[in-house]
């Protein structure tokens, strides 16, 4: 592919958008993570894997890489290994919110749920990375139900947690303890993002579409795809209906 049109105009505002969207989305802190101090989920969280899908998987990770390097260096973070840690996670929930083949979306949670038990304390607690065969489920269910938007959101959400958790374990001291109290945690949190990720994902569909409206741009799916399936006035009015 060539560069000029790996970076098309149309393609480097949506890079620019998103940029921008990382950078406010990780100055509001959501909650706490447990075993470390100052560090958090944030806003990010509700819509970082939307990029998989309107660039494509590949892309759509190395968008989100690319954005989260450049505000881990604007607001100069330490290059710990938590902080390191802590940048990957979104890439592969990016890669599976955009992939449509199952290969590489089943082989990940399968591998973090084996590292983690592999670590003496996630031995202890092997039941916790149950949580990461619902993006395993989701992939191997009839195309109808995984290309729906708010289950592929949590098969999205866990593959993140599934990455991270597996590298958490490693590299955070937690007890066995501290992780079944995280049990219940997980589900509120994970739901949330699941539901911002849906959400904000019908919501750049839509800022997009009307862009593309207002600026007749003629723009190939395999640079930024809009799915019109997927428009706010549309989600409106088939509940009203």
């Amino acid at each position: 592919m060539r560069v000029k049109k790996l970076f098309s105009a149309k393609r480097v505002i949506f890079l620019l958008m998103f940029a921008v969207m990382v950078f406010i989305g990780n100055r509001i802190n959501f909650s706490a993570l447990m075993g470390a101090e100052n560090q958090f989920f944030t806003l990010f969280q509700f819509f970082g894997p939307i990029a998989g899908s309107f660039l494509g998987p590949v892309f759509g990770a190395v968008s989100v890489l690319g954005a989260e390097l450049a505000d881990f260096l604007l607001v100069g973070k330490s290059f710990s290994l938590i902080n390191i840690v802590r940048l990957t996670p979104m890439l592969f929930a990016a890669y599976y919110f955009g992939a449509k083949k199952k290969g590489i979306n089943i082989i990940v949670p399968l591998i973090a749920i084996a590292v983690f038990v592999l670590h003496p304390v996630g031995r202890q607690v092997w039941f916790f990375s149950l949580y990461w065969t619902i993006p395993i489920i989701v992939k191997i269910l009839p195309k109808k139900y995984s290309n729906n938007v708010l289950l592929k959101s949590l098969g999205a959400t866990f593959t993140a947690h599934s990455v991270g958790g597996a590298a958490w374990i490693w590299a955070v001291p937690m007890t066995a303890e501290q992780w079944i109290v995280l049990i219940p945690v997980v589900a509120y949190e994970r739901f949330l993002f699941a539901a911002g990720i849906a959400g904000s994902y019908v919501a750049l569909n839509t800022v997009l579409d009307k862009l593309i409206e207002k600026f007749k741009w003629n723009i190939p799916i395999d640079i930024l795809h809009v799915d019109k399936s997927y428009l706010a006035s549309k989600k409106l009015f088939r509940l009203r209906a």
